[in-house]
């Protein structure tokens, strides 16, 4: 494992930021500042340019938009991400950032969030948040340990695949980093965007569908829709608007295949059961054998790993088009549970692609950096001051 320090370029400031707003949003942006109404198309058009496609991270050098007008939104506005206040990479390569947002109010704490990189030989996937905390209190999943703060605007969603394409130098004309282990392929280092971070998605529904649609935008950062994966627990009334409006890919995290036990690794099962959740993906919008909806099964060591989970896991979905993501259980310091053994996840995946359906099973990423979701956050937030302040420092000097 390698931590490195975690200075982003431009670390919130007191200017508002343009970095992550929709372009309806920067239109009103330029309007407040004095940009003439029949300028404002073109405006945004050339500040999505530099934005989203170039990555800048400086108004001078946006080297289309008029001295005037750079001048105007410099004393307005910054270009400021998430700040990067820990990174670390794997011996695997993949990476995780611990982001800062600014405090909501002064006198306020800022808040944190965090963000996984995973390269893979055929796709770089990053792991984004949408929200600070979360309220579901799954029993296996480190983030429902911590409180749930807010919902993630937008531009803080967007903001966190910003982050990361600084950070591997993907912009065009960036320097890649050459002390990160990344992997030497062709193609985009990050293909793919899952909502599988900290927070219910669906919960922050009109965010994370303006953050899809300025990610998928195919004049700035153009990683389209199929290529976007969005995760829920199981919010059954916000799926049908989810594939309706947002036109992503579905991911179910599951778990279980018998209501009393997803009622206890996955509350959220009391309020909407295992059938009127598979009948919601039954009907999603757009789900047929060329875009199939992913079902996450976290493998636990004696709770629902049994041949008989997995044959009734093959019946449940039986008329679905489904892919079955078998994830070995990644543990966190102070859970209950294990991950199942080898044998026992082969024989399981066995079962589930003799009836037909495809049953990869996750490799597991970056166990030396706490890649579980929340973890890093937590570890962070026990260390002593003097131990926070000489990571700032580090940070400073990078």
């Amino acid at each position: 494992m390698q931590t490195v320090s975690g200075h982003s370029a431009t670390a919130p400031a007191a200017k508002p930021s343009l970095a992550g707003l929709s372009r309806a949003a920067l239109a009103e942006a330029l309007e407040k500042i004095g940009v003439p109404k029949n300028q404002l198309r073109m405006r945004v058009g050339q500040l999505w340019h530099w934005i989203y496609f170039r990555g800048v991270q400086d108004f001078a050098a946006m080297t289309s938009v008029s001295k005037d007008l750079r001048a105007l939104l410099s004393e307005h506005y910054s270009l400021a991400r998430p700040e990067v206040v820990v990174e670390q990479v794997s011996t695997d390569g993949t990476r995780k950032w611990l982001l800062r947002l600014p405090a909501d109010t002064p006198g306020e704490k800022p808040h944190e969030i965090e963000a996984v990189y995973i390269p893979e030989s055929d796709r770089g996937t990053l792991c984004i948040s949408s929200q600070i905390g979360c309220t579901l209190n799954c029993s296996f999943c480190h983030t429902g340990t911590q409180r749930m703060v807010r919902n993630l605007t937008a531009a803080e969603i967007v903001g966190q695949v910003m982050v990361a394409r600084d950070r591997i130098g993907e912009w065009p004309d960036a320097a890649k980093p050459d002390d990160r282990n990344l992997p030497q392929r062709e193609g985009r280092m990050i293909s793919n965007i899952v909502f599988m971070g900290m927070g219910e998605p669906l919960y922050n529904f009109d965010n994370v569908r303006e953050a899809v649609d300025t990610i998928a935008d195919g004049e700035g950062i153009a990683i389209g829709k199929r290529k976007i994966t969005v995760s829920t627990s199981g919010v059954v009334p916000m799926i049908e608007p989810l594939g309706r409006d947002a036109g992503t890919m579905l991911a179910i995290s599951l778990h279980a295949v018998r209501d009393d036990l997803r009622d206890e690794l996955v509350p959220l099962n009391r309020k909407y059961p295992i059938r009127e959740l598979l009948d919601a993906c039954r009907s999603y919008p757009g789900a047929s054998n060329a875009k199939r909806i992913t079902f996450e099964y976290v493998m636990l060591k004696g709770v629902n790993d049994t041949p008989d989970d997995a044959k009734a896991l093959v019946k449940l979905l039986k008329g679905i088009p489904a892919k079955i993501n078998l994830i070995p259980f990644n543990p966190w310091p102070g859970t209950r549970y294990e991950c199942s053994d080898w044998n026992t996840i082969e024989s399981f995946s066995e079962i589930v692609f003799r009836a037909g359906y495809a049953s990869p099973v996750r490799t597991p990423r970056g166990r030396d950096i706490l890649a579980a979701c929340g973890q890093l956050k937590s570890e962070t937030q026990k260390l002593s001051a003097r131990e926070r302040m000489a990571l700032r420092a580090m940070a400073m000097t990078d």
